[in-house]
């Protein structure tokens, strides 16, 4: 839909990067950056070696911390990804697992989700150039707040990020059984008798064993690939 708008992929890659500087900025600003140097160093290394298996060389993406008591990470058009410190924390700082968080938002990215979401729910005009939409847009999450951003898509724009994003982390090396390592520790964390509060970010997204079964079919369906 926004390439349609925009004219050809390489032009609409750099207005919704234009967008999501405008969008990153205003993130900022009601989040609060995390100043979390390390843990930025280790988002960037493990996301910047995601971003060399991307087909796509135009598109960029950025790794950061934000503020939040919530585990959370969201992505924005452009490729501008943050994470909360709690959740690295709660990936054990495992690449791996870090690995399976930042495959997923970058594939929310690479598929369009991040800027046709906003475009769908800002209602801005769909003849609207870099120019007007930048403006409007910086201006509409003022008034909405980052809930929106943070909040989760459909079942099935979910799923087919996991997807994605599994094939990201297996084709940088990572290994991609961490994702159900990952699902399968939260899962146990969050049932009873622990009921372990995993803050909106998971719980917003598909069950855990809907998510952990998906995985395995994409994971087999890879390594087919992979021997063929």
């Amino acid at each position: 839909m926004w390439q349609s708008v925009s004219g050809s992929e390489a032009d609409a890659i750099k207005v919704e990067h234009e967008v999501g500087m405008d969008l990153a900025r205003e993130i900022r600003q009601q989040l609060g950056t995390g100043q979390e140097p390390q843990t930025d160093q280790v988002l960037n290394e493990i996301g910047n070696h995601l971003a060399t298996c991307v087909a796509n060389k135009s598109r960029r993406f950025s790794f950061e911390t934000v503020k939040g008591p919530e585990s959370n990470a969201f992505a924005l058009p452009g490729g501008f990804i943050f994470v909360t410190k709690s959740l690295v924390e709660l990936c054990r700082y495992d690449q791996n697992e870090i690995a399976c968080i930042l495959g997923h938002e970058m594939a929310h990215i690479i598929r369009g989700h991040a800027m046709n979401r906003i475009i769908r729910n800002s209602a801005i005009a769909a003849a609207s150039r870099a120019a007007p939409i930048r403006g409007a847009l910086s201006g509409w999450l003022r008034k909405v707040g980052v809930q929106f951003i943070e909040s989760a898509y459909s079942k099935d724009l979910e799923s087919e990020a996991d997807r994605l994003g599994v094939c990201l982390v297996a084709a940088a090396g990572y290994e991609p059984g961490a994702c159900l390592q990952l699902f399968s520790r939260l899962a146990k964390l969050s049932s009873p008798p622990s009921q372990f509060d995993l803050g909106s970010y998971f719980s917003s997204h598909p069950p855990f064993n809907v998510r952990i079964e998906n995985i395995k079919h994409q994971l087999r369906k890879y390594q087919q690939q992979a021997q063929q």
